[in-house]
């Protein structure tokens, strides 16, 4: 067995910590503080070196941001004319500039403009303290590692609880839910649809308020352009579950 991917084998076992997105938001939003504090330190040679990889950098970012801007292109322009054309003039045409853009560029742009639009655009990020209550184990209550679950949360049917000695996440039987009410915009009406999974790649799925969550849609017979069968969407929670006692939620289309 090779010996270096032993962080990777971990993720697959037991997940990622929770906060690992918001980690590495901080990071990145961290990194160009770092590299400007960097290139005012760095003296001689490496600094040479710095300087010269962020030259590289910055032409290569120019370049991709004039590949997406309007360039100018001729475009062949017969220019039709009442009445008879001598022949000398048959062979020539009209040489016309004008802006435009590629349709793949259009397309793009298309795309992103509209792959983040939601029904709610705010997502409400939780913190620990809301999502999870300490519980006090031990003979004399003195160890606090076990936490139990405050907010609703998805449970596949393959799942099989651990002895209660060795549990370290207590999921409560009345927060554990598998399906949901969902509206398609579009048909307004309701359909109640079994959950496949949710957007939270951890070990504890949970659901609440502006969260998003993938759900089974074989039963209303979607089909892509080819005409293939779209067995899951995503779709938006628009409830407070935990309070309600039910998951309403919106399809992302």
């Amino acid at each position: 067995m090779p010996q270096h991917d032993y962080i990777e084998l971990h993720q697959k076992r037991f997940g990622k910590r929770l906060d690992t997105e918001e980690r590495a938001r901080k990071k990145a939003a961290r990194q160009p503080h770092e590299l400007a504090e960097k290139a005012q330190n760095l003296k001689g040679l490496k600094a040479k070196m710095f300087n010269k990889e962020r030259f590289k950098e910055k032409a290569l970012m120019k370049k991709q941001m004039l590949a997406h801007e309007e360039k100018d292109i001729e475009v062949n322009v017969e220019d039709v004319k009442d009445g008879a054309v001598p022949t000398y003039l048959l062979d020539r045409e009209q040489q016309q500039q004008s802006k435009v853009l590629t349709n793949m560029l259009k397309q793009k742009r298309q795309e992103k403009a509209g792959k983040w639009d939601v029904p709610i655009a705010k997502v409400k990020q939780m913190s620990e303290g809301e999502m999870f209550q300490v519980i006090e184990s031990g003979k004399r209550k003195q160890k606090s590692w076990k936490r139990r679950i405050n907010k609703v949360c998805f449970v596949p049917e393959t799942f099989t609880r651990k002895p209660p000695k060795f549990e370290r996440y207590i999921r409560p039987t009345g927060l554990r839910f598998k399906k949901a009410n969902v509206t398609h915009p579009e048909l307004q009406n309701y359909f109640q649809l079994a959950f496949i999974g949710c957007q939270e790649k951890s070990i504890i799925c949970l659901i609440y308020y502006t969260w998003f969550l993938e759900v089974n849609v074989s039963e209303l017979g979607l089909v892509t352009q080819t005409g293939k069968v779209i067995w899951s969407k995503y779709a938006q929670v628009t409830n407070n579950p935990e309070l309600d006692g039910c998951i309403n939620a919106t399809l992302l289309v």
